[in-house]
């Protein structure tokens, strides 16, 4: 007589993950057909400045468009964090509450660093600088989120994703970055070179310090 095995079938949920994709759609969605004109300009953002210089005032960066946006930034970042995590066998891409922790942390120190940069700049006497530069970094990033957000639902439905080609996505969304930061500063040059000594203390201190030690922390644990 031959007997039979029975194993569990191990079936990964995913529904959360697609719920998140839609409503990330959804506010994008949304955006695009309250704010058209503002959406066509910021669609445009790689290859044109435009929407920078037309609304580069501070009190945007609580508009509902910015603010909407912003929120499809930290799912799609979260999502991608926690790919980059998987691929290399840390983490579970389809574990929600480790998707929970990352896009706690990272709306955490987002909105911790930006608190931060405020008050260093009242100290140092850079306000105005700054409130314009950080609407330039969240812009940015912002698209960069936009960006990475059918990648990430291919990443997430596809289960062969290779290293390389996951490194080749990382390598093009910091070198975006990258470009995207030189923009900025080369946008406020002029209101650099009078206060360079504090711009320099201000970068030291919120730029380059912060990924340091986080990067740290990661390759020691």
């Amino acid at each position: 007589m031959i007997g039979n095995v029975l194993h569990p079938r191990i079936v990964e949920n995913k529904d959360w993950a697609t719920a998140l994709f839609i409503f990330a759609f959804v506010l994008i969605a949304i955006a695009k057909s309250m704010f058209e004109n503002r959406f066509n300009e910021f669609s445009r953002l790689i290859i044109s400045d435009k929407y920078i210089k037309i609304y580069r005032d501070s009190s945007q960066m609580s508009s509902w468009f910015t603010v909407s946006l912003f929120v499809v930034q930290l799912i799609s970042l979260s999502f991608f964090i926690q790919f980059v995590l998987h691929t290399f066998g840390i983490v579970s891409k389809t574990d929600w509450l480790i998707y929970i922790r990352i896009f706690t942390f990272l709306t955490f120190y987002i909105l911790s660093k930006y608190l931060i940069e405020l008050i260093i700049a009242t100290a140092f006497d850079i306000e105005e600088f700054v409130e314009q530069f950080n609407l330039q970094k969240v812009s940015y990033r912002t698209y960069i989120g936009v960006f990475l957000l059918p990648i990430n639902c291919f990443l997430f439905y596809y289960d062969s994703v290779s290293k390389g080609l996951l490194l080749v996505f990382i390598t093009l969304v910091l070198l975006i970055n990258l470009f995207t930061y030189l923009i900025s500063l080369k946008n406020y040059q002029n209101i650099l070179l009078g206060k360079m000594f504090y711009f320099i203390l201000y970068l030291c201190a919120l730029e380059i310090a912060p990924y340091y030690f986080m990067y740290y922390w990661f390759t020691k644990n």
